[in-house]
């Protein structure tokens, strides 16, 4: 039989029904419809409601994963973040902390500065200013050292202020630097006047009853001395200017059994933790020498003729 004379077409007994290219028509026809019809009358919302409710558990359990990771990365994310701000923070803190103690240390010395240059308006005798270095090495005695020394025209005997008084006298003097003996040493003596009374004594340091306790000594039982009276220098030493505060009486004590009274003094002067100080001349460089005495005439003369 040539090819050309046979049928392309399947037999009877494999045809199943519309073919494919009306069963294209009618789906797209039926889901034109549908769509239509659910535009407009909402007939499919029922079962879109049913098949989400199913679907989700399913959908629950598939986003858990999804989820638990998002917020595991957020999770480290923000601590890192957390941890570089609190870092952050400390550092400023930090740094807040130690303007706000150098603000409070400035403030302090600032005002002793202006104290220290109002007392010197009590000072006739030439000054310079100078600052605490450290104290002294012996735990015995009460000195400092200051930053003048020799090279800056300091002198041995030279008074020592601070803003509030009398802080001690220069007993050794080096190139660079100077050591002072507080008034507060049980070695050191200062002449004092009682600005109420005018009377006169002698103060001196006494360590072991407080840090900052001085005694006025040989003052007699009757004295008129009251806790509360202000003493200053009495100039009768040639050392210390007159009328620079030194102490306050703080105590009387008068014993039947002894004829002079325990007077115990506080010093006014910063005995510790002073850092700005005045060095004073002591008033015997700046008074004249004493004239040298004149000879009888007949020496003059005997000497003359030689």
């Amino acid at each position: 039989m040539p090819l050309g004379t046979l049928d392309g077409t399947p037999p009877p007994f494999f045809r199943q029904g519309p073919s494919a290219l009306s069963k294209l028509i009618l789906f797209s026809a039926l889901a034109l419809f549908l769509m239509v019809a659910d535009s407009r009358f909402e007939v499919a919302k029922p079962l879109r409601m049913v098949v989400a409710s199913v679907l989700y558990p399913v959908q629950w359990m598939v986003l858990r994963p999804v989820l638990w990771a998002q917020g595991g990365s957020q999770y480290f994310e923000s601590l890192k973040s957390s941890q570089a701000r609190e870092e952050i923070a400390q550092r400023q803190l930090a740094s807040q902390s130690q303007r706000a103690n150098q603000v409070e240390q400035l403030t302090l010395e600032n005002s002793r500065l202006r104290k220290l240059l109002g007392l010197r308006d009590k000072v006739t005798t030439s000054w310079q200013a100078a600052q605490v270095l450290y104290d002294a090495a012996d735990p015995y005695t009460h000195k400092v050292i200051i930053d003048r020394g020799a090279l800056e025209g300091v002198l041995a005997g030279s008074p020592v202020l601070d803003e509030n008084g009398v802080l001690g006298q220069v007993t050794r003097v080096y190139p660079m630097v100077s050591e002072v003996t507080l008034v507060t040493d049980r070695d050191q003596a200062i002449p004092v006047l009682n600005t109420r009374t005018g009377a006169r004594g002698v103060a001196f340091g006494d360590p072991a009853l407080r840090a900052n306790a001085l005694e006025l000594r040989y003052m007699a039982a009757n004295a008129d001395v009251q806790a509360g009276d202000l003493l200053t220098t009495s100039g009768v030493d040639g050392v210390y200017p007159p009328g620079l505060p030194v102490a306050k009486v703080e105590k009387v004590e008068r014993r039947v059994d002894s004829a002079f009274a325990r007077i115990t003094c506080q010093a006014l002067a910063l005995v510790s933790g002073v850092g700005q100080v005045m060095v004073l001349k002591p008033i015997a460089t700046q008074i004249a020498p004493r004239p040298a005495p004149e000879l009888p005439n007949a020496a003059v003369r005997k000497g003359g003729r030689r």
